[in-house]
């Protein structure tokens, strides 16, 4: 079991609640400083999506002994409370055989921190849900893809309830009560003021440097039908990320954000070292015939750039091609099946 995992966020999520009215960002790896002091024992958190980032990073501060609370539905819901959650992991799984979890915001009650990790297309229907679990003081981290998750929960509750936050984790539920973990574990949260401050700039930075990357892995695995590895060893497929990526980049910073330059080499720096058998949770989605983030994603990308005057035409063409799919209407071809991909059916890189 990888302990850490938690023990490193339990104790940023203290430091958020302690510092509710003062601005600060917190990065946070998942990776482990287990001897580090835990969150105070009455300190409660409730995980609103207890999906593959939700249940992943509430399973991992569960483990340490935080009073976490899964607000889940579902057979996801029932397996939670018969069997509890098990976390899949290349750093080290986990099985917590009981766990709290409810559908009912009310029988929960309030919460010091609120997790936010809904998917996107879920968001305003969720926004209902938070109402019964805020406190005076309750701090919630919206753990989302997109640019947009922190605007509409400032409406929602206001900003004194609301952090800044972002994630990098590849999690999925491969079947109820399970979650399955395949690369990146990575959190950054932290309190916003209200005024442009270099914390603030500093998270939005952050916000939209994940953006950039996600927005190109999310389009670019789903419109491939394709793992990471598929098209990290095609030429061509990669540079065609690589140039979606530079469309997000060029909107952010045609918006006012300060991503440098150097975020397209990151971008390529961190998808060499993604497992490859890696799928973005929208290639996901799109293999089991549910609803795409596409809106908040590619399409999101094409709509900031109108608005900007900014052309992404490798984002148009994904939001094109993957539209006819957004609402879970329709399947992909069966030809592209759950595990027709696998690390061992990757194509071998060519001898030169």
């Amino acid at each position: 079991m990888a302990r850490g995992a938690g023990s490193e966020l339990s104790v940023a999520c203290g430091r958020i609640v302690r510092n509710v009215r003062r601005p600060w960002v917190a990065r946070r790896s998942a990776k482990a400083l287990a001897e580090r002091a835990t969150l105070p024992p009455l300190m409660r958190i409730a995980i609103v999506g207890s999906g593959g980032v939700g249940g992943y990073f509430g399973g991992r501060l569960g483990a340490t002994g935080v009073d976490v609370t899964f607000l889940a539905r579902g057979a996801h819901l029932e397996a939670l409370h018969t069997r509890g959650l098990r976390i899949e992991s290349p750093k080290g799984n986990l099985h917590l055989p009981r766990v709290n979890a409810s559908d009912d915001p009310v029988a929960i009650g309030p919460a010091d921190i609120v997790f936010f990790a809904v998917k996107l297309y879920d968001t305003e229907g969720a926004l209902a849900l938070l109402p019964p679990l805020l406190g005076p003081d309750t701090v919630v981290i919206p753990l989302q893809n997109g640019v947009d998750s922190v605007a509409m929960l400032t409406r929602a509750v206001g900003q004194a309830h609301t952090a800044g936050g972002t994630c990098y984790v590849s999690a999925v539920i491969s079947e109820p009560g399970v979650i399955r973990h395949t690369a990146m574990d990575h959190l950054i949260f932290g309190e916003l003021d209200g005024t442009r401050s270099s914390r603030l700039e500093w998270l939005l930075d952050d916000i939209w440097s994940k953006f950039i990357r996600l927005s190109a892995f999310s389009g670019m695995t789903a419109v491939t039908r394709s793992p990471i590895g598929v098209i990290r060893e095609g030429p061509e497929l990669f540079a065609m990320l690589k140039v979606a990526a530079r469309e997000t980049m060029t909107v952010a910073q045609a918006r006012g954000v300060a991503v440098p330059q150097s975020s397209l080499d990151d971008v390529a720096a961190a998808f060499s070292v993604v497992p490859p058998e890696a799928k973005s949770s929208m290639l996901e989605d799109l293999e089991r015939g549910r609803r795409l983030e596409l809106a908040w994603l590619s399409g999101a990308v094409v709509r900031i750039g109108r608005e900007v005057g900014i052309d992404t035409p490798t984002h148009r063409f994904i939001n094109a091609v993957l539209k006819p799919y957004a609402n879970g209407s329709l399947k992909p071809s069966r030809y592209f099946s759950n595990d027709t991909w696998t690390s061992a059916a990757l194509p071998r890189p060519l001898r030169r």
